[in-house]
C-alpha cells in the first residue's frame, strides 16, 4: 500500500513539475530556438545553369526544410516581376531569416529594395551578378563574383599557351551592357593584342530573346565551323553565356578548334552534357567528373586544346554563401570576414581559392581559380 502511495506522489510530482517548465519561468517556451529559421535561395532553371540549380539542391538536401530553392524564369527579362516576386515571396515567411541570390540577374537590384521595405532584419547574399557591382554592392550584405577583369588576362594567356592564334568571343549587346563582362571584353583585346593574337568579336542570339536558349545554341553550332573554316583550327572561342557553352563545345571538338574554358568554368558547365557523360552517379565528385572528361577529350582527339576549372564557382559561391548564411544569422560570423569566405568556398570547392576585396568599402568580393588542359601530357 506504501508502495503504491509513493508512486502516486511521484507521478503528481513529475505532472506538477512540468506543469511548472509550461508556464513560464526558466522553461518557458520562445519560438526562437536555433535552427528554427529558414534561408532562401534563388536559382536559374537546369536549362539556364545546372550547377546552379544542383548546388540548391545540394544545400536542400544538407538541410532539409530549412532551405527553400526558387528559381526564376528563363526570360528573366521580360519577366523581371515574375523574378522579383519569387524573392518577395520568400522574405513574406517570417521565418526567412537570409536570401541567397545567384546569379544576380536583372531584376536584382529592384528586388533588394522591395525586400528592405519589408523588412530589415533578413541577410542578402547575392552571387554574380549582372547590374553595376557598385548598386548591388550597397544593396547586399555580400556580394561573391568570379573575378571577370582577373580572367581578361588569364584566359587569352590559356589560349595562347593551347596554341591558339585568333580569339573569337560570342557575345550579346545585354551581356556587354554588364559593366564586369564589357570590362572584361575590354581586357580580352588588350591581352590578346600583347600576346599577338587577333582578336574577333561574333555578335550571337540572346537566349532570352524571341528565338529562346535553342536560338542560340543552334546559331553556335553552326557558326563555330564557319569561323574554322575562314580561320583555321588554330582560333580559340569563347561566350559568355551559360547556354552557349554545351554547343560550343560539341562544335570546337567536331571542328578541331581551341575551347580554352567556359564563362563559368568547372567539371560540370558544358563537358558533360557536351560528351554524352552521366554525372549522377559522380554527384559532387568533381575528380572523377574531370576524369571522366579528359578520358572522352583524349579519345575525340581534344587533348590539348579544351581546358577548365577544376572547381565548379558557381556552386561554391551558392554552397558557401548558403553556409555562412546559417553561421551569419546565429552569430557566428561576419560576413565581412575575407578570411571566413574564403574559407568556406575552399571547403564547399574542394580547392585552393584566390580570394579578395574588388570594391573597398564593401562586402563586395571576387575569386578565381586555376585552370586545367585535359590531355596536355599526352
Amino acid at each position: 500500500m506504501n508502495r503504491l502511495k509513493n508512486a502516486v506522489v511521484l507521478l503528481l510530482l513529475a505532472a506538477l513539475a512540468i506543469t511548472m517548465v509550461g508556464c513560464g519561468g526558466n522553461g518557458e517556451q520562445t519560438g526562437e530556438t536555433s535552427g528554427d529559421f529558414k534561408i532562401g535561395i534563388v536559382t536559374g532553371t537546369v536549362s539556364q545553369g545546372e550547377d546552379e540549380y544542383r548546388a540548391a539542391e545540394i544545400m536542400v538536401e544538407r538541410y532539409g526544410d530549412r532551405v527553400v530553392h526558387v528559381t526564376y524564369p528563363d526570360n528573366f527579362m521580360q519577366e523581371q516581376e515574375t523574378f522579383i516576386g519569387r524573392i518577395t515571396e520568400l522574405a513574406a515567411d517570417p521565418d526567412m531569416k537570409a536570401i541567397v541570390i545567384c546569379q544576380g540577374v536583372p531584376g536584382t537590384a529592384a528586388a533588394l529594395d522591395k525586400v528592405r521595405e519589408m523588412r530589415d532584419d533578413i541577410l542578402l547574399l547575392v552571387g554574380v551578378i549582372h547590374e553595376d557591382p557598385q548598386v548591388i554592392a550597397e544593396k547586399a550584405d555580400i556580394v561573391v563574383d568570379r573575378d571577370e577583369l582577373e580572367r581578361g588576362r588569364t584566359i587569352p594567356e590559356l589560349a595562347k599557351q593551347m596554341g591558339a592564334t585568333k580569339f573569337i568571343h560570342y557575345s550579346f549587346p545585354r551581356h556587354m551592357s554588364i559593366p564586369l563582362i564589357s570590362q572584361r571584353r575590354d581586357r580580352f583585346k588588350e591581352e590578346c593584342e600583347r600576346l599577338g593574337m587577333e582578336f574577333i568579336e561574333v555578335s550571337s542570339p540572346d537566349p532570352t530573346g524571341p528565338d529562346g536558349i535553342p536560338g542560340t545554341q543552334k546559331f553556335i553550332l553552326e557558326d563555330v565551323p564557319l569561323q574554322v573554316q575562314t580561320h583555321g583550327k588554330d582560333i580559340a572561342v569563347f561566350g559568355t553565356n551559360l547556354a552557349m557553352q554545351e554547343p560550343m563545345i560539341r562544335a570546337a571538338l567536331e571542328a578541331g578548334c581551341i575551347f580554352p574554358e567556359p564563362c563559368s568554368p568547372g567539371p560540370t558547365m558544358g563537358y558533360p552534357g557536351a560528351l554524352g557523360i552521366d554525372v549522377k552517379g559522380m554527384s559532387g565528385d568533381m575528380q572523377a567528373i574531370m576524369d571522366a572528361i579528359e578520358e572522352e577529350i583524349i579519345a575525340r582527339g581534344g587533348a590539348g586544346r579544351f581546358a577548365t576549372w577544376p572547381v565548379a564557382l558557381n556552386m561554391a559561391i551558392i554552397q558557401s554563401l548558403a553556409e555562412l548564411a546559417f553561421q551569419a544569422v546565429e552569430g557566428k560570423v561576419d560576413l565581412g570576414d575575407v578570411d571566413a569566405l574564403k574559407a568556406a568556398m575552399e571547403k564547399e570547392a574542394g580547392s585552393e581559392m584566390m580570394v579578395r576585396r574588388l570594391i573597398d568599402g564593401t562586402n563586395y568580393y571576387v575569386a578565381i581559380a586555376g585552370s586545367y588542359i585535359f590531355g596536355a601530357e599526352n
